[in-house]
């Protein structure tokens, strides 16, 4: 990707339904090196696709944290199965090391927060976890409205 690229990128991330006219403008070139450079992106895979993002989606909670999980034995499909149930839960990432899961969650209070937190950890397979709140987040590439 080149400068020109990076920036049609952005302009999409903020709004994927721009009209190309609009995107041209912006950037300064004709609505035809737009379309190419957008059919290239998409052919190459730098582009996978497009997607409606819902304001629940979008909206922050305003309690966040990650939560590092270890799981005993192989059930670590069911566990992330479960866990995927859990409407407070944004994100789960498998990873190496201490952790075997990394949670992405969020609630409404610190109540709220630590009734998640409870329910998580009664999930069978779930052997040790260390929540930390997420205070501030400078920087993301996550859609917001």
């Amino acid at each position: 990707m080149d400068e020109l690229d990076e920036k049609l990128v952005t302009l999409l991330r903020h709004n994927g339904r721009r009209s190309i006219s609009d995107l041209a403008i912006d950037l300064k070139v004709s609505r035809a090196t737009i379309r190419a450079r957008m059919e290239k992106l998409e052919r190459d895979g730098g582009i996978l696709g497009y997607t409606v993002i819902l304001r629940a989606d979008a909206v922050e909670l305003p309690v966040r944290g990650i939560m590092m999980v270890e799981i005993e034995g192989r059930v670590t499909d069911r566990v992330i199965q479960t866990l995927g149930g859990f409407p407070e839960i944004s994100a789960i990432h498998t990873t190496n090391g201490r952790w075997d899961l990394i949670i992405e969650l969020g609630a409404q209070t610190l109540s709220d927060l630590d009734h998640v937190l409870r329910r998580i950890r009664l999930v069978p397979g779930i052997t040790s976890s260390e929540t930390n709140l997420l205070l501030a987040t400078p920087r993301s590439t996550r859609a917001r409205l």
